[in-house]
């Protein structure tokens, strides 16, 4: 079976074997029962897996076999992807290695979904007593406006306890992040809005 891969705008084509794949099931089934344990995914620890995002971890470890030029483990990566995704005809990866960010594409066109973690974002350490006005010109500082990084799209969310931004998870549409965003910007503006006031 040949397996298309994109990776900084290169089209490469994996053949992988029918062969491979049967010799490969007992060690697919191994990788399942890691993955049933939870993964830790980029910045967060997902305790359930769900099908589609096991597709993006593997694709990410194809991504890094690709990179150290490991065919073996390219060969076995993509074999694993083929096995749980018949109709997939395409990985998009992202080489920024974010494991949401790659994308696997089925026959029918459709994308694989993983399912998005809820959004929850630090808001301790918030300036308090701000008045509505002076709450609303905080939260449009915290929250970025929506960009794009390669397919997806982000925003970031200032996190004042750590004095750093806070990368939102990729979405797959502007649309989606920009409906994120407001929902970010409410959670903030309220939080700003009962941050205690130190007398």
């Amino acid at each position: 079976m040949i397996l298309k891969v994109t990776i900084a705008d290169q089209l490469l084509e994996l053949n992988v074997p029918d062969a491979l794949i049967e010799q490969a099931s007992d060690f697919f089934d191994r990788m399942d029962a890691d993955m049933d344990q939870g993964w830790q995914v980029n910045r967060e620890w997902i305790d359930q897996v769900d099908l589609p995002l096991r597709g993006q971890i593997v694709a990410n470890k194809l991504l890094t076999a690709i990179e150290n030029r490991d065919d073996k483990l390219g060969r076995l990566m993509a074999g694993y992807l083929l096995s749980r995704f018949p109709d997939l005809e395409l990985i998009e990866l992202s080489e920024a290695g974010e494991i949401r960010d790659h994308v696997l594409i089925m026959k029918s066109g459709a994308e694989v979904q993983a399912n998005r973690p809820s959004l929850s974002f630090s808001h301790a350490g918030l300036p308090s007593g701000l008045s509505e006005g002076e709450a609303m010109m905080q939260a449009d500082k915290d929250i970025s406006g929506v960009f794009k990084m390669g397919r997806q799209y982000r925003f970031s969310v200032y996190d004042h306890s750590r004095g750093e931004w806070q990368q939102s998870p990729a979405f797959g549409s502007q649309e989606d992040a920009e409906a994120a965003r407001r929902e970010a910007y409410r959670q903030r503006f309220e939080a700003l809005l009962r941050a205690p006031q130190i007398h």
